[in-house]
């Protein structure tokens, strides 16, 4: 079975019971997680943070930015809102966890420009309407089941401005559903949320009056399952047919980022923690 063909998801009812108590496993996850590196103990296989941040992120965002309004949906302790505040006159963060909004607080105290919010992990009251040029999330979604991110499709059609996009890192596992049965968990999948998935996405992009403009579907490992995918979503005057590839060799990707951040450290720089 390959990442392009979809199985037969399960109905509406199972995908809310589903959702809910992703919701709420998910809020008490990270309400008692330890966080011993701030976040940056999930940029290792990257070479650290920065070198996550410019090697793969910005090259895929750059066209969007700098924007006078971001949004950022589950920054968690700001592992990427340390770099996306530099390109935004005004930027928005919000996540389903207080006490990650109240360290974002603390760390970013100087910055003026940054407004704060708590949500229900699906809806972003707190965001005006129309008023958001770029939203932003990145390796938070990829743990949100469909309904949430439907929900949140639905919640940027009404807060993207006229020209305004969304970059989001989001589950595929979905695809796989009636191939893995029961063996679909989240456990067995990395953590990735079991009923989300790429053409979920386009579908609740078609739903919302949005385009989904291009979707990268990714495989962390050797396994042909692409777990994760990117989806680039936004306003579109004219129908648009999603651009879906499928990257072969993320780990090489990530590996030459990994290597360059290594060779080319400043000889103060303290020892990047991730060695292949």
């Amino acid at each position: 079975m390959t990442a392009t063909q979809i199985p037969i998801a399960p109905d509406q009812t199972h995908l809310e019971q589903i959702g809910a108590r992703n919701l709420k496993d998910n809020r008490a996850f990270w309400v008692t997680y330890p966080w011993p590196q701030g976040g940056d103990e999930w940029s290792k296989a990257f070479g650290g943070s920065h070198a996550m941040w410019h090697g793969i992120l910005l090259p895929r965002i750059h066209w969007h930015l700098p924007a006078p309004h971001v949004l950022e949906i589950a920054p968690g302790h700001g592992r990427c809102t340390q770099f996306l505040r530099q390109h935004a006159e005004r930027l928005t963060i919000v996540d389903l966890v207080p006490e990650c909004i109240a360290v974002c607080k603390g760390r970013f105290a100087a910055d003026t420009n940054i407004t704060y919010g708590v949500n229900d992990g699906k809806t972003l009251p707190m965001v005006e309407d129309g008023s958001v040029d770029f939203a932003f999330t990145w390796d938070s979604l990829v743990h949100a089941e469909r309904t949430s991110l439907e929900s949140y499709v639905k919640e940027l059609a009404r807060v993207l401005g006229p020209r305004g996009s969304a970059f989001i890192h989001h589950s595929n596992v979905g695809a796989y559903w009636s191939a893995l049965g029961p063996e679909c968990t989240v456990d067995r999948v990395q953590g990735r949320a079991i009923t989300m998935s790429a053409e979920a996405m386009r579908q609740a992009c078609e739903a919302s009056g949005l385009a989904c403009f291009t979707q990268e579907l990714i495989s962390w490992g050797s396994s042909p399952i692409r777990t994760d995918c990117i989806s680039v979503i936004g306003r579109s005057e004219t129908p648009v047919q999603t651009r879906v590839t499928e990257h072969n060799d993320w780990p090489s990707e990530m590996k030459v980022v990994r290597e360059r951040a290594h060779r080319y450290r400043s000889p103060g720089d303290v020892e990047l923690p991730w060695r292949s």
